[in-house]
């Protein structure tokens, strides 16, 4: 299926939040991290919205022209989580995460706790693409969206001999991402009293 797609920019905040929004509504790990679904419905909005500018400022936003799908991806160089950095690395990710909760939720300990965890497991060492989230509004599922968007970035890793990074966040999405050429990096990492998610990479594909 052809799928244009371009950039999203400061112009496109509004729509981008809200098509994250919607697709995660029902997401195992928004669920996990905000129980209620009343407050769910009021504070998932802020937690996407602070995910999507720390992307807009370091990464970037590869966006269906028609607004339905969206992927937020940031290029992680291989320095970038140094090991001989130990204790002040994970104070500095500690740092970024007790802020976002501050902003999002600041009663919510599972905001910052899911920073850290996914921190935690994101690997050293090598230069990758990271994607961090992909949206499809619900009412375009199943269309191959999701596909298209992240292969289109797949096959610039391949020419360009990148490998990349995602934590798949259902069976669903893990099948989907297999299929893609994704295998399971580690152990699954397993939420206190919630779901799974599974660490996934990918070689370049020459």
């Amino acid at each position: 299926m052809g799928v244009a797609i371009r950039t999203a920019g400061e112009d496109d905040r509004e729509l981008v939040v809200r098509l994250l929004d919607e697709a995660f509504q029902d997401d195992p790990v928004s669920g996990w991290v905000f129980p209620d679904p009343a407050h769910r419905r009021t504070t998932h909005p802020g937690l996407m919205a602070a995910f999507l500018d720390i992307v807009l400022a370091e990464g970037r936003v590869g966006l269906a022209e028609d607004g339905t799908a969206c992927a937020l991806w940031l290029s992680v160089p291989a320095d970038a989580h140094p090991e001989n950095e130990g204790d002040e690395a994970d104070a500095a990710q500690g740092d970024d995460a007790a802020r976002m909760r501050e902003a999002v939720d600041p009663d919510n300990e599972r905001v910052e706790l899911i920073a850290r965890l996914t921190a935690g497991i994101h690997p050293s060492g090598r230069a990758h693409e990271y994607l961090w989230m992909i949206g499809v509004a619900p009412d375009s599922q199943g269309r191959g969206l999701g596909t298209a968007l992240v292969q289109h970035v797949l096959d610039r890793c391949d020419r360009e001999g990148v490998a990349a990074y995602l934590e798949a966040t259902s069976l669903r999405s893990r099948t989907l991402y297999e299929r893609l050429g994704f295998a399971l990096l580690d152990r699954p990492l397993e939420l206190p009293d919630g779901p799974r998610m599974w660490p996934m990479w990918r070689e370049p594909q020459i």
